[in-house]
């Protein structure tokens, strides 16, 4: 479909009398969405008002987005000023930021850790542990490479990591 003076006349005419892009295609026919608002921005036209007020229409208060909490989660709200520019005026506003307090990780203390054979990429066969060690993009990276049983990628350690029972993976969430 070409865009003739005629057809993009008719844009523009539909356009000002404030139709949607959509009700525009289905005028024009032949032409989609899409297409109506790729011309109208080519074109250059002005945008308009958006639907269910106007420019100079007050704005209601913003009202508190912040998700509802669980009655167990223990943070603390503090409430600081922040002056945000708009236009050529400064609105200061009250803003509530949740602080969460930081959890120390304690690794357990009965867990042994094997030793790992340090194999790269194309040491590994199926009956070595796969599991990556380091940052891939590091000369030290490697694998676990400690012997795997069965048909299983990883040895019984990463085993363990890697398949956690559906009631740990449950708790852990919650």
């Amino acid at each position: 479909m070409n865009w003739t003076d005629e057809r993009v006349e008719k844009l523009k005419k539909l356009w000002s009398e404030g139709l949607s892009a959509s009700q525009i295609a289905a005028q024009l026919g032949g032409v989609s969405r899409n297409a109506v608002i790729g011309k109208v921005h080519r074109l250059s036209l002005p945008g308009r008002a958006k639907a269910g007020g106007t420019a100079t229409t007050a704005r209601a208060p913003k009202r508190n987005t912040s998700a509802p909490r669980a009655p167990n989660y223990a943070s603390r709200v503090a409430t600081r000023t922040v002056t945000r520019q708009q236009g050529a005026t400064m609105l200061k506003e009250e803003v509530e930021i949740d602080t969460v307090n930081e959890i120390e990780y304690r690794p357990a203390a009965n867990v042994v850790v094997p030793i790992s054979r340090r194999l790269g990429l194309t040491e590994l066969t199926e009956r070595t542990c796969k599991w990556p060690v380091g940052d891939p993009l590091k000369d030290d990276f490697h694998f676990c490479g400690n012997d795997s049983p069965d048909s299983s990628p990883y040895c019984t350690y990463h085993q363990r990591l890697a398949y956690q029972p559906v009631h740990d993976r449950r708790r852990a969430a919650h």
